[in-house]
């Protein structure tokens, strides 16, 4: 038997809180709503700013197709090499600060 909450079942309540025109990113670490204009074929995450292409199932209902891969590899990219930067930097200090304690003893 369905749950009864208010007089609606399960069904008929998560019916309610269904978005349409909206989906999520699908980058793992963000999961952001993004909301797409009608008939665009392409949309950006707000947040991430991963780029999808999009179909449409009905006018107001759309899917993501997959990914624009230029542009998610480009920042992909640009990520990777920030990390690396990040990591030579840490790396140079360390070296800096033994040398120092290498130099005291």
């Amino acid at each position: 038997m369905a749950n009864e909450k208010g007089g609606l079942s399960t069904a008929e309540s998560l019916a309610k809180t269904r978005t349409y025109g909206k989906f999520r990113c699908f980058n793992p670490s963000c999961m952001a709503r993004i909301t797409v204009e009608p008939g665009a074929t392409t949309c950006k995450c707000p947040e991430c700013g991963l780029e999808y292409r999009v179909s449409w199932v009905r006018p107001d209902f759309p899917r993501i197709r997959g990914p624009v891969w230029d542009v998610n590899r480009k920042i992909a990219q640009e990520v990777v090499a920030e990390r690396e930067s990040e990591a030579q930097k840490a790396s140079s200090k360390k070296a800096a600060k033994e040398e120092k304690q290498n130099a005291v003893k």
